[in-house]
C-alpha cells in the first residue's frame, strides 16, 4: 500500500446518461484502486422506481415508496435528489456526510441534476470532484440502451434526448469529461482523475509538508554525524 494516499473524506461524483457505462467503470476502478491505498465507499441511492430483475434492495438501490421519498426530501435527508425518467432518485445525507466526516472517501453514481446541486453546495464543493462519462457517439449510446433490454423504444429516445441536454448543462461544472469508447482506457482516465484529486487534498499537502520537515531533519542529522 502506497504512503502517497490518505483517506480524508473526499467525495467523487460520477455522472452521465443511461447506457454510458458508469456502473461498470466505477466497479472496475474501485477494485483497481484498493491495492494502492484508495478505498472508495459507494453510496447506495434511494429511488421510487421498482426493482429490476437481479437488483437487491439495499445493494443496488434503496427502493422506497413515493410518499416515503417525498417525506425524506421534505425533511432535508438528501444531499441531492432529482426527478429522472419519471422517477425520483436521491443520495442520503446521513450516509454520505457521516462517512466524509469520519475521513472515508465516497463515490457517487448520480444524475447530472444531483451533480449540479453538489457543485453549488458550499460545504461539499471544496472536497468534491465532478466527472462526466459519455459514450463516443449517440449511435453507440442508442445501441447500448437497446442491448440492455431494459427500456421501450420511446424510453430510449427520451434518454437520448436527455443525454444531449445533460452534457450541455454540465459543461460548466464538471471537472473532467471522459469518453467511454474503450473500457480499459476510460478506466485509466477515471483512475487518473481520482488519483490527481487525492494528491491535491489538504491531507495530502499536510503529508508533503510533514515529509519535507522530516527529510530536512534526517539530512541535517546525517551531515552533523559526518562532521
Amino acid at each position: 500500500m502506497s504512503s502517497n494516499f490518505h483517506p480524508d473524506g473526499t467525495l467523487f461524483i460520477v455522472s452521465g446518461p443511461s447506457g454510458a457505462g458508469k456502473t461498470t467503470l466505477i466497479n472496475r476502478v474501485r477494485e483497481q484502486l484498493e491495492p494502492i491505498g484508495i478505498t472508495l465507499y459507494f453510496s447506495v441511492s434511494h429511488t421510487t422506481r421498482r426493482a429490476r430483475t437481479g437488483e437487491i434492495d439495499g445493494i443496488s438501490y434503496h427502493f422506497v415508496p413515493t410518499a416515503q421519498f417525498e417525506s425524506m426530501a421534505a425533511r432535508g435527508e438528501f444531499i441531492e435528489w432529482a426527478f429522472v425518467h419519471e422517477q425520483r432518485y436521491g443520495t442520503s445525507k446521513a450516509e454520505v456526510l457521516d462517512r466524509l466526516k469520519s475521513g472515508k472517501d465516497v463515490i457517487l453514481d448520480i444524475d447530472y441534476q444531483g451533480a449540479r446541486q453538489i457543485a453549488v453546495d458550499p460545504e461539499l464543493k471544496p472536497r468534491s470532484l465532478n466527472i462526466f462519462i459519455f459514450p463516443p457517439s449517440f449511435d453507440h449510446l442508442e445501441q447500448r440502451l437497446h442491448d440492455r433490454g431494459l427500456n421501450s423504444e420511446d424510453e430510449i429516445q427520451t434518454r437520448l434526448q436527455k443525454a444531449a441536454d445533460e452534457i450541455d448543462a454540465g459543461k460548466e461544472f464538471y471537472d473532467y469529461v471522459i469518453i467511454n469508447d474503450d473500457l480499459n482506457v476510460a478506466a485509466e482516465c477515471l483512475k487518473a482523475a481520482i488519483i490527481a484529486k487525492k494528491l491535491q487534498t489538504k491531507t495530502a499537502l499536510e503529508a508533503i509538508t510533514a515529509m519535507a520537515e522530516r527529510l530536512k531533519e534526517e539530512r541535517d542529522g546525517r551531515f552533523a554525524r559526518g562532521h
